[in-house]
């Protein structure tokens, strides 16, 4: 997938709500983890914010001394973000890679590395913005979707998914260029939220079942997790 599907429409066109009906647990397992981790951070910056809702759902949790800015380089996201701009909810149209003036509490790349062609030269760059950083990473590869192989191939067409993480190498990842991993957890949006209908409910209860008694081997065998990392 190339990087214009994200400035021309296309990913717009693909993805209409911008995920916004994921934002609301995003930004409440962004909390949980700042919070057991005795973590007050006042600037907030997103980096990939698509239509702002996880920085509108923090502002409404978090204290009136808190700010926050989001940045993305789809004017189509932009557009979206704006309806929730307030004075202390800015959005900037940009790549934060190329701004030199930006310094904030704490960095939110939520779901955006496996996007980009280059992570490593991202994390770098932005490693340096910041003194903390919360990183939602999807689990993309596990045995279910190397035997199903058209699974990743429909993220990639779909949500523009170009790497794929298992735990292990996501957070080795940060270690290769100097991020210490405070704490992390797993989300699942398909296990954790509530199933549409009872079929699905059913559907899930295996994973669930076996999460229960075995995190790792779980998201090993059948996927559909995620990890939320919190760094400084």
């Amino acid at each position: 997938m190339k990087a214009d599907v994200y400035t021309n429409g296309t990913y717009l066109e693909r993805n209409p709500s911008w995920h916004v009906e994921d934002s609301a647990w995003k930004a409440e397992t962004i909390l949980k983890l700042l919070r057991r981790n005795q973590l007050e951070p006042r600037t907030f910056c997103e980096v990939g914010c698509g239509a702002g809702e996880i920085l509108r759902q923090l502002q409404n949790n978090l204290s009136k001394d808190c700010t926050f800015i989001g940045y993305d380089i789809s004017p189509q996201a932009l557009d979206l973000a704006q309806l929730r701009a307030n004075e202390r909810l800015q959005f900037k149209l940009g790549d934060i890679t190329t701004d030199h003036t930006i310094f904030v509490d704490i960095i939110l790349i939520i779901d955006l590395l496996e996007h980009l062609e280059n992570y490593y030269d991202f994390l770098r760059t932005t490693k340096r913005k910041s003194r903390y950083h919360v990183l939602h990473i999807p689990l993309d590869l596990s045995v279910q979707s190397v035997l199903r192989s058209g699974r990743l191939l429909t993220a990639r067409q779909r949500v523009g998914h170009i790497h794929y993480f298992t735990k292990e190498t996501a957070l080795q990842a940060l270690s290769d260029v100097g991020y210490h991993v405070i704490d992390y957890i797993y989300t699942g949006s398909g296990v954790d939220r509530k199933a549409p209908s009872i079929k699905n409910q059913i559907a899930k209860l295996p994973r669930q079942i076996l999460f229960a008694l075995q995190s790792d081997l779980a998201v090993r065998l059948l996927g559909g997790y995620s990890l939320m990392v919190v760094t400084e």
